[in-house]
């Protein structure tokens, strides 16, 4: 493992094990009823999954980032490669899958409330042998983001070898899925909102409990530090003590939250790079959140450190 303070002058290395898709937005006044076909919609098409968002989100902060994921041979793993390229990206390991490569709709409404549905096409491909080959990338990183929009087992496998080499991890849980017992100790930090929070430890998504109660639940499985995201209301942050509430920035206007989770946990992983303590990684991840909501799509929408500042510090931008 690679420390941070290592090679003066050196970026910081991030490592990330998750998605690659192809995302296809339309943007309308309201969401279509059952059966309805609504027209006057904005069409935005570009490159998404959770695990390219929060690798190009950490590169644009100044990380050296380098990326696991599986793509099919079609034209969308050819925008893929541009862009990681574009970014700095290093996409020597991304495997190649017969099948297609993920495609996700999603429906946007006024107030930048969104509806996703995803084919995971060549991530299902994914194998414990290719997180194998990448296991040298997850040695010399600083940090190493995982994230669920791939199968569980590679996730995990991921997430082991972090514990084996002794590199940070942080595992955004999302989508979410009940994580097995032998789970709860492979990762440093996890990021679950509510629901996820519910889901992750077995309980139904809806269950009627209040924030604190979920983070009780999760403290109860895992020693890790937990960042649970409460949208508008911030984030609470147990890290084996007191709680702690790190408060939302409120965007002057709110176009699109498609974003905002992977620029946080993005930034997040680059604040504990960079040595902040957990409360302040959350305001950074927050500010990032934050800024992110403000523009339409994902991309475009992943801040670089001068805009993180100018949230964070406002009377000095």
């Amino acid at each position: 493992m690679r420390s941070a303070q290592d090679g003066e002058g050196e970026s910081m290395k991030i490592a990330v094990v998750g998605s690659y898709g192809a995302g296809l937005t339309i943007k309308s006044h309201r969401m279509p009823a059952l059966g309805e076909t609504l027209g006057g919609g904005l069409f935005d098409y570009g490159p998404g999954g959770k695990g390219s968002n929060q690798a190009v989100g950490a590169a644009r902060l100044g990380a050296a980032v380098s990326i696991l994921t599986a793509l099919g041979d079609d034209v969308f793993a050819e925008g893929a490669h541009q862009l990681w390229k574009d970014e700095g990206i290093d996409a020597t390991r991304v495997a190649t899958t017969q099948q297609h490569t993920m495609a996700a709709v999603i429906l946007v409404d006024a107030e930048g409330n969104n509806r996703i549905l995803i084919a995971e096409g060549a991530l299902c491909e994914l194998t414990e042998d290719h997180v194998e080959g990448f296991r040298d990338k997850i040695d010399e990183a600083d940090l190493l983001l995982v994230s669920m929009e791939i199968p569980l087992d590679i996730a995990l496998a991921a997430l082991r070898i972090a514990r084996e080499v002794g590199t940070r991890s942080v595992l955004n849980p999302a989508p979410a899925v009940p994580l097995p017992d032998d789970a709860w100790d492979l990762f440093d930090v996890i990021t679950p909102n509510q629901t996820e929070g519910r889901i992750l430890t077995g309980l139904a998504p809806d269950a009627a409990m209040e924030p604190r109660e979920v983070l009780q639940t999760l403290r109860s499985k895992t020693e890790a530090s937990i960042v649970m995201t409460l949208g508008g209301d911030g984030s609470l942050i147990d890290e084996g003590g007191d709680v702690m509430h790190v408060p939302a920035f409120t965007p002057p206007h709110i176009v699109d939250t498609t974003g905002a989770g992977d620029s946080f946990t993005a930034a997040l992983g680059v604040g504990l790079c960079d040595g902040l303590s957990l409360r302040d990684a959350v305001a950074m991840a927050s500010a990032a959140g934050s800024h992110s909501t403000t523009i339409l799509g994902v991309i475009n929408s992943l801040p670089t450190r001068a805009q993180i500042a100018a949230i964070l510090s406002p009377s000095a931008s």
